[in-house]
């Protein structure tokens, strides 16, 4: 058994015996239409110190795309920059406060991006233009755009052609763009020098917000539990600009793309149309860029939940003329060999393995025990069957993260509500309960368990249903727009959570 020298004790403890709220940055409260991680994200650190909390667990967090969402990210190195905190902006000077006080009226339970990403477009351009005018902040974006040369030069370039092109896919922007043509290239860099500036500029402003937020966590000793999705969107700067490391034609087309075939959810599988990548190419340069793209989300979280951890052992491959996924063939993964290379180049593998697609497959099994990694469970997920069920509390090992639900899932008042009527009788006889606060039993079941690590979503502590779930996995549009009311993290809720966690021996801060 490895030392995990990240925390200087056994590689599968990374988490004490604790526990953690799932909650995304842009769900937290605060009046500018969107979380971000300014002063409403401090007071959030507060509560989950009063509740006894160790650990947050937040989505991707990267510049979305299409539909909003943090799995289709414009890049796996930056971040999001409608993340960062406009009473920051103003404290540095950068914004006045009319800015803030001339805001839209934005709703108050949910984010309408449309309106909040064009609201904090303004600001972020009257904040660039005001950066000439406060040399040490200037000083400070000059350094960091030389220590992050390496990813942020292209991504801001890919972010100035999209503004260009109307915000078109880049295998819709002219040939040289879209070939990265080295004349045209250059020439754009000479033409839209101001632009790329600005959009590197937004990447100064999150991760200075983000760093600043990440030393209160420390302070508060709150670690946090970050997202890296397995596959890049296509339309993003990392399939723009490493074209070699995909399996693309030679126009940069997919040729074949990820998914999941048919099963008892979805009756012609899920065509995700992510491009897939070229292992024997990431083999051969050692994995550099999936070491790069790693240690890039490790800067900014503790431990990193790697999705679809299935893919690492074997994966789904459909032809990309395909309009389902039924016809796709498995393909053997990097396994071992690439899990190895990693652990040689962090010293530790600060890894949770949603293995939820193949938590009962063999070669996946064997990868994530090979190298001691905790997987997931899912307690909704246990009523189908009996009591032999492995989602169930009792039936746990220590090395594991469970979860009532996740992201995807609905809320344990939604789920109870549209379950079927064996599971219902199963679930409340199993969990000896009358029904009647029934997301509080669940909770009390999971924390009991022997399980590491037990996280639920902040919706299942307040007893919401389906009106507060974030995601519906296969619906493209109208996602991830959910948010908390301030007014619903009440002293009375947090120090109900330090009760539980206090009865369960999960209080931060205190070893097992």
């Amino acid at each position: 058994m490895g030392v995990n020298h990240c925390h200087g004790r056994m590689a599968n403890m990374l988490f004490d015996h604790h526990s953690g709220i799932l909650l995304h940055v842009t769900s937290l409260p605060g009046p500018y239409g969107i979380g971000d991680v300014g002063p409403q994200a401090i007071q959030w650190l507060h509560f989950l110190k009063q509740a006894g909390m160790g650990w947050w667990q937040v989505l991707p967090l990267g510049p979305t795309g299409y539909g909003d969402s943090p799995y289709q990210s414009y890049s796996s190195f930056a971040g999001n920059p409608n993340l960062a905190s406009p009473d920051w902006l103003h404290e540095e000077g950068l914004i006045d406060i009319e800015h803030l006080d001339k805001r839209p009226v934005f709703p108050p339970t949910r984010v309408d991006f449309s309106k909040v990403i064009e609201w904090k477009r303004g600001l972020f351009q009257a904040a660039f233009m005001r950066l000439s005018a406060l040399p040490t902040l200037r000083e400070e974006y000059e350094q960091f755009r030389v220590r992050e040369q390496g990813w942020l030069e292209d991504f801001s370039l890919f972010m100035t052609f999209k503004t260009q092109e109307k915000g078109r896919p880049w295998l819709e922007w002219p040939a040289a763009w879209r070939d990265r043509d080295p004349e045209a290239v250059q020439e754009a860099k000479r033409h839209f020098a101001a632009t790329q500036r600005y959009f590197a500029f937004q990447q100064f402003l999150f991760f200075r917000h983000w760093d600043r937020l990440r030393s209160r966590m420390k302070q508060e000793q709150i670690q946090l539990i970050g997202d890296l999705p397995i596959y890049c969107a296509q339309d993003s700067a990392d399939v723009w600009c490493r074209g070699e490391l995909f399996e693309l034609d030679k126009h940069g087309k997919p040729m074949r793309v990820a998914g999941v075939p048919p099963d008892m959810f979805a009756a012609t599988g899920q065509l995700w149309g992510n491009p897939l990548y070229r292992w024997e190419r990431h083999k051969e340069e050692g994995y550099a860029w999936w070491q790069a793209r790693l240690k890039a989300v490790l800067r900014q979280v503790d431990v990193v939940r790697l999705d679809h951890f299935r893919g690492f052992a074997n994966y789904y491959a459909v032809p990309a003329d395909q309009d389902t996924a039924q016809n796709g063939t498995w393909v053997t993964g990097p396994g071992a060999g690439f899990l190895e290379t990693i652990k040689a180049s962090l010293g530790t593998l600060p890894l949770i393995a949603e293995d939820l697609g193949g938590e009962a497959h063999p070669p996946v099994i064997e990868l994530r025990e090979k190298f001691e990694l905790p997987g997931m469970k899912i307690l909704q997920f246990a009523f189908d069957e009996d009591v032999h069920h492995r989602f169930l509390p009792h039936n746990y090992p220590e090395n594991c993260v469970a979860y009532t639900g996740t992201h995807d899932n609905d809320t344990v008042k939604g789920w109870f509500a549209h379950a079927p009527e064996a599971e219902r009788k199963f679930c409340l006889d199993y969990l000896k309960s009358d029904g009647l606060h029934l997301p509080w039993d669940m909770l009390q079941s999971l924390w009991a368990s022997r399980a590491d690590l037990v996280v639920a979503p902040v919706q299942d502590f307040l007893e919401l249903g389906s009106e507060a779930r974030m995601n519906y996995p296969g619906k493209p549009l109208g996602n991830w727009g959910w948010r908390v009311s301030a007014e619903a993290l009440t002293v009375e809720l947090a120090e109900r959570i330090a009760n539980l966690n206090e009865q369960a021996g999960r209080t931060a801060g205190i070893k097992k």
